[in-house]
């Protein structure tokens, strides 16, 4: 793998390149043997895994100190597990590829991160953002089917821009400040994201709740409810980058189903999946992670598949489809959900529990009337948070656009002011 191939933008680097493990000492971890029982008593070792790979997605959070899980001594001992120094910097390599931090305090990983620690040519800072630059370039090579993996040969290869280490210095100091003020502004607009969808959700448990109807368990009107595939495994050769979507939770947002085209199986593969298969007037329903993700399905989006973390809700005759949606995005079907939930860690929901929901039992006129009036205001909210989750598109970009440039040097950080260096 060249630099070429991995980020084309290293081309562009005013500095020479080099392979960061001939400037840092290249390491991994590893899992003790659950077989195991006293490999895991007095687990004292702060071990970072994917358990911790939320603390690292948003890109705000440069060092790691606390970790969800921890091993022992004598796990560490028996197993390729590694104690590295504070200051070595980790990339998940698995899974959930491309996200890294700095080690806050000596700490092992498990076998789905890299690690590097520095030498004296290198600084932890520089190679942090070097590795922020390179993120979205390193998904883009991930391999595998269904969990993506940067394979170690690839890591050995990755490379780094090289200045002298006072001018790392200057850079890191520089992106810390400007991703700092990118990163608030786009804290203010998710903040009024969230504000603009409260606000919908106050007036559709509203309308519910005025409705003054009687509450019916979903069974009892006709509903029928299928899961996504579950369990199924999928050979490299039936995912089809611009085939029949598959859709998951990560793929429900605002009321609304936007696919991944590279999350997509063939069209032999779809018509294996039929009983999957979404139908214009469903609904489907995220049955982990974010409960109460809840969206349409669209004519265009008729023959679609149900994920296997999805449950597709077919409405019957007794509801209208846009009036279900709106109860079942709702935080009066919410707090249901939350309270069904199957797992303490990990929120979940089966077809059962999803059935037993209750909700106001109205005449299709009534749902009509009340979905009529929820539409304006949802055509409202979707308009303004598309608005605003653009600007949250805009300033990622400039945020990965400025992290690359400064990081190659092609300006001069120390009289750069950080605004239109990348335009």
């Amino acid at each position: 793998m060249n630099e070429t191939r991995l980020a084309p933008w290293l081309s562009a680097s005013q500095w020479p390149t080099a392979p960061i493990r001939l400037v840092a000492r290249l390491g991994s971890g590893h899992t003790p043997s659950r077989n195991k029982a006293e490999y895991w008593e007095n687990c004292t070792i702060p071990w970072v895994t994917l358990a911790d790979v939320w603390q690292l997605r948003s890109g705000l959070k440069s060092i790691i100190t606390e970790t969800k899980d921890k091993i022992s001594q004598l796990g560490m001992a028996n197993s390729s597990a590694v104690k590295h120094p504070a200051g070595t910097v980790i990339l998940s390599r698995t899974a959930s590829v491309g996200f890294s931090a700095i080690m806050g305090r000596d700490m092992a990983t498990s076998q789905d991160f890299a690690t590097w620690t520095c030498g004296p040519q290198l600084d932890s800072r520089y190679l942090l953002h070097a590795l922020r630059g390179m993120a979205p370039d390193l998904k883009r090579i991930a391999m595998g089917s269904t969990h993506k993996t940067i394979y170690m040969p690839d890591i050995e290869q990755l490379r780094v821009p090289l200045p002298p280490l006072g001018e790392q210095r200057r850079i890191s100091d520089f992106l810390d400040a400007q991703t700092a003020r990118i990163d608030a502004l786009s804290g203010l607009r998710q903040s009024q994201i969230g504000l603009v969808q409260e606000r919908l959700e106050s007036i559709i448990y509203r309308e519910l709740d005025e409705s003054g109807a009687p509450e019916v368990e979903l069974r009892r009107l006709g509903v029928a409810v299928t899961t996504g595939p579950f369990g199924t495994v999928f050979s490299a050769s039936e995912y089809k980058e611009g085939g029949v979507p598959m859709v998951n939770p990560l793929h429900i947002r605002d009321g609304q189903i936007l696919p991944d085209l590279h999350h997509a199986v063939s069209p032999a593969t779809a018509a294996r999946l039929a009983r999957h298969r979404l139908r214009a007037g469903d609904l489907v329903v995220g049955r982990k992670g974010d409960l109460g993700r809840a969206a349409l399905v669209r004519d265009h989006q008729d023959g679609w598949v149900c994920g296997s973390d999805c449950i597709a809700v077919h409405p019957g005759g007794r509801l209208q489809p846009h009036f279900l949606d709106f109860v079942l995005r709702s935080q009066y079907v919410r707090s249901q959900l939350l309270a069904k939930s199957l797992a303490a860690t990990m929120p979940s929901l089966n077809e059962q529990n999803l059935l037993s929901l209750r909700i106001p039992h109205l005449t299709l006129k009534q749902q009509g009337t009340i979905a009529a009036r929820l539409d304006c205001v949802h055509k409202w909210v979707v308009s303004v948070t598309s608005a605003m989750r653009r600007q949250l598109d805009l300033l990622a970009e400039h945020r990965q656009a400025l992290i690359t440039a400064a990081v190659t040097g092609q300006f001069d950080v120390s009289t750069a002011s950080g605004r239109g260096v990348t335009e």
